[in-house]
């Protein structure tokens, strides 16, 4: 007997669930350590820091007035009701985009959860080289980034299978 299509999307949700509790609980642990802006060193090339970005990626919008944390709390409902949609309509063959897609929500409901509770998202990865810094980011951002990539690969891969071979005569 074979699993019902919501028994089987469950299992692919649950890694959202996943990266929602290590991204809120990350969070959790940073400011219960950290002062705002507190850097600590960890290697030659990675700190930690507490920072708020009331902006979306890179700080995108963080110096508007306000009203840029309900645009982002829509954006991302309206984005992670989309990505919900089309997991629901995804093959059971296509792990690269189920992956992708809970990678990409989790993270998105993560920083949805800060932006929502506190107005802004709390950042604490800083990689950085030769004096120049990466913004800083989390686990949800990671998450998002990676789900990213596999959407990518995942449509390059597909667009390269179903490409037909030039004819030579």
């Amino acid at each position: 007997m074979t699993a019902s299509k919501p028994q089987r999307l469950a299992g692919w949700l649950l890694i959202s669930v996943l990266i929602i509790v290590l991204d809120q609980w990350s969070k959790w642990w940073i400011v219960s350590q950290f002062e705002l802006y507190e850097v600590r060193r960890v290697t030659d090339w990675f700190n930690l820091v507490l920072a708020h970005n009331t902006g979306a990626a890179f700080s995108f919008l963080s110096d508007a007035d306000g009203w840029q944390r309900w645009f982002f709390v829509i954006l991302t409902s309206v984005v992670a009701t989309g990505l919900l949609i089309w997991l629901t309509r995804s093959q059971a063959n296509e792990w690269r985009l189920r992956l992708g897609i809970v990678l990409i929500l989790g993270g998105a409901l993560g920083n949805l959860i800060d932006r929502i509770r506190l107005g802004y998202v709390i950042d604490f990865l800083d990689v950085h080289a030769g004096g120049w810094h990466w913004p800083a980011f989390n686990v949800a951002d990671s998450a998002i980034c990676v789900g990213v990539g596999l959407l990518v690969l995942d449509t390059l891969l597909d667009s390269f299978r179903h490409k037909k071979m030039p004819e030579f005569k």
